[in-house]
């Protein structure tokens, strides 16, 4: 009795699977590096050009320095004043950041995790903040700082970017301990952890990369903002209390008019360096929590 053997069936070209196709990568990469570029070509020029002299940006804007002229720096920082703005601007950020990130998170967490008649309304409240444009409230934001004593401070002006920030930090944390498992609380709680050791001891650690992603944001915000620093120093003595913002248009203005370009751009280097400073030492905690929110 003989065995019959039956070929193996063959894939033809049309089982197979179709290959990925490398199209789409191609040209998201390709506008990735297109927009790295835009972004970061910028910045060089003007690192480079806090280095050279007046001439130079003029005759050759685009050349390297032909050696790095700290004096520029130095001009910027106490000619132009740039050192006292960047420290008022250090003292408002810092202690705006610190009232954002304290209060916007107690409000998130109590909203995110406890029940309560009104909640709703409360969390929808801060959510309208966000939709609240700030040139809206210029007017009766500075009769209301000017009636509490606080136009022309810095403790006022600290007051006015927590208020600001809190919305969107509000916003951002309450879907964030949303998120976070719900057995870790309870466990805490029949250890014997009250609600504030729950919040400061367990939830507020488990919430690092929202807190320092929500952090950045906030940083920018405020050490960027223009129109409310613009709006609310004034008074006898307010050039003192000026922040970076404010003391760059003026350096910008006066720096202008007599040529000094070489200063204007270690102004400018100045100002962006706490920025740089900032993502470069959070950028794994900012990444990494962007995408636990996407995820989650």
């Amino acid at each position: 009795m003989t065995a019959v053997l039956t070929p193996a069936p063959v894939e033809t070209a049309a089982e197979a699977p179709p290959a990925p196709s490398r199209t789409f990568p191609l040209i998201s990469h390709f506008f990735l590096v297109c927009w790295a570029l835009l972004t970061t070509l910028p910045l060089l020029w003007a690192v480079l050009s806090s280095f050279k002299s007046d001439n130079e940006i003029l005759t050759s804007p685009w050349g390297l320095p032909s050696e790095l002229r700290w004096a520029n720096w130095a001009r910027a920082w106490n000619e132009a004043h740039i050192g006292r703005y960047f420290l008022n601007s250090a003292v408002v950020v810092t202690g705006a950041l610190v009232l954002t990130m304290l209060f916007g998170a107690m409000a998130a967490y109590v909203l995110a995790r406890y029940r309560f008649r009104g909640s709703r309304i409360v969390y929808f409240a801060f959510v309208g903040g966000m939709m609240f444009p700030v040139f809206l409230a210029l007017v009766p934001l500075f009769f209301v700082v000017r009636d509490l004593g606080l136009l022309g401070t810095l403790p006022g002006l600290t007051l006015v970017y927590a208020a600001y920030s809190l919305p969107f930090t509000v916003f951002f944390l309450t879907a964030f301990f949303r998120t976070l498992p719900t057995s870790v609380a309870e466990a805490a709680m029949v250890d014997g952890c009250g609600h504030f050791g729950l919040f400061f001891r367990v939830m507020l650690p488990m919430a690092r990369p929202g807190l320092v992603s929500v952090g950045i944001f906030n940083f920018l915000f405020q050490w960027n903002q223009y129109i409310l620093p613009l709006v609310l120093m004034q008074g006898s003595g307010a050039e003192q209390k000026w922040v970076l913002a404010q003391g760059l248009a003026a350096l910008a203005v006066n720096e202008g008019y007599q040529g000094d370009f070489s200063g204007l751009f270690a102004g400018m280097t100045i100002a962006m360096l706490p920025v740089l400073i900032a993502y470069l030492l959070f950028h794994r905690q900012f990444q990494s929590g962007l995408a636990a929110g996407q995820l989650r």
